[in-house]
């Protein structure tokens, strides 16, 4: 899954597309409402390509998740964010067994689960392809 130009806003909900980028600022678009709104060198942003999850051998990209989550909900919604504690965990120990639980916290899980449904409503999120399997060409030397 392709997440280039998807940004996250530190103290506003939802998810956004960026639009133009000047010296001191950036337009923005919301992915949902398409409302417009230029930001400064105050807002904290991330980029969705950029952030991972911590497993117990190394980070996983959220392009990744998001393709085990599809593929563990068929391409549909999971699990709502405000979802108990206990069941946002199970979830997440369905869709990567690997995940570091003691830096992973319940907030990081809700984001992401707020993140899938907010892609996969606007037709974001796709199913994973599956490997295609190498032919093997034998050829019977006579």
């Amino acid at each position: 899954m392709n997440l280039e130009g998807i940004l996250s806003i530190s103290g506003k909900p939802g998810l956004y597309k960026l639009i133009s980028q000047a010296k001191n600022t950036i337009l923005v678009e919301g992915i949902v409402d398409k409302k417009r709104m230029p930001l400064n060198a105050s807002h904290q942003v991330s980029a969705l390509e950029d952030i991972g999850i911590y497993t117990y051998t190394d980070t996983m990209p959220l392009s990744d998740i998001f393709d085990a989550i599809a593929k563990k909900e068929n391409g549909g919604q999971c699990i709502n964010h405000k979802s108990s504690k206990v069941e946002m965990f199970t979830w997440m120990r369905e869709v990567l067994p690997e995940f570091d639980e003691d830096q992973v916290y319940h907030s990081d899980i809700k984001k992401l689960a707020q993140w899938y449904n907010i892609l996969q409503e606007i037709r974001l999120i796709e199913m994973p392809k599956a490997p295609k399997q190498a032919k093997e060409i034998t050829e019977d030397k006579k």
